[in-house]
């Protein structure tokens, strides 16, 4: 796909890797080829696995572009939404490899992917936008609101608690954690295991559940844009 954003596909499954320096921080240009890297597994119709580098999944969005400008962060930030809103409704699977911490937007990552495996160790997995003076947005409220618990919610969204992977499980950001060497592989068979669904039972069976979700996150969008990030 690009240098952010690399794509391998085997056997049925599209392996997306994002390599944006230490963090993996989401840009535009990493949105692009998130957004490109989707539009390949859909031709190819593969299941996908999401992974970053060892220790990251993503530190979230890209401060350089967030600090430029009010409206260089809120094209950011809407951009973002949009991917995780096309990830939910994706017409395949897709698994959220977790390689180590997931924060901000890499965490909104896991709650926009449909199977999520972290991996042991000391890792931070959460939504730390009210520590760091940001006002969540309504997207990011909605999505967080349908994925998490509900205490793990509120803790998450107003008290910008940071979760361990078991924590992270429990609180709804992951469905299971593994050793780090192990997460490639179980992501695959676990890839292999849903490359045995019907598709297209799985597309509108996925389209039903998050209807309410999907249309929510419509309104939300839109909403952003004009309140902004404040």
């Amino acid at each position: 796909m690009s240098e952010l954003v690399n794509y391998s596909l085997t056997d049925g499954v599209a392996t997306v890797t994002l390599a944006n320096g230490k963090v993996n921080a989401i840009s535009p240009d990493v949105i692009a080829g998130l957004n490109r890297a989707l539009d390949q597994a859909e031709q190819d119709k593969a299941v996908v696995i999401l992974t970053g580098q060892p220790g990251i999944l993503s530190g979230g969005y890209d401060l350089k572009v967030m600090m430029s400008s009010p409206q260089a962060a809120l094209d950011l930030v809407a951009a973002g939404s949009t991917l995780s809103r096309r990830m939910l409704a994706h017409p395949f699977p897709i698994i959220a490899a977790c390689s180590g911490h997931a924060v901000a937007k890499g965490a909104f990552l896991l709650l926009s992917s449909d199977y999520r495996i972290g991996v042991e160790g000391a890792f931070s997995i959460g939504l730390n936008e009210v520590k760091i003076g940001m006002t969540m947005h309504q997207v990011g409220i909605a999505i967080a609101r349908d994925r998490l618990t509900a205490p793990a919610f509120q803790r998450s969204v107003i008290n910008a608690e940071m979760f361990n992977p078991q924590g992270a499980m429990a609180a709804g950001f992951l469905d299971r954690v593994v050793a780090p060497e192990e997460l490639l592989s179980v992501s695959n068979e676990v890839a292999q295991q849903l490359k045995g669904l019907n598709m297209g039972a799985h597309k509108k069976t996925k389209l039903k559940v998050r209807k309410q979700l999907l249309e929510t996150l419509d309104a939300a969008i839109e909403t952003d844009k004009v309140t902004g990030l404040n």
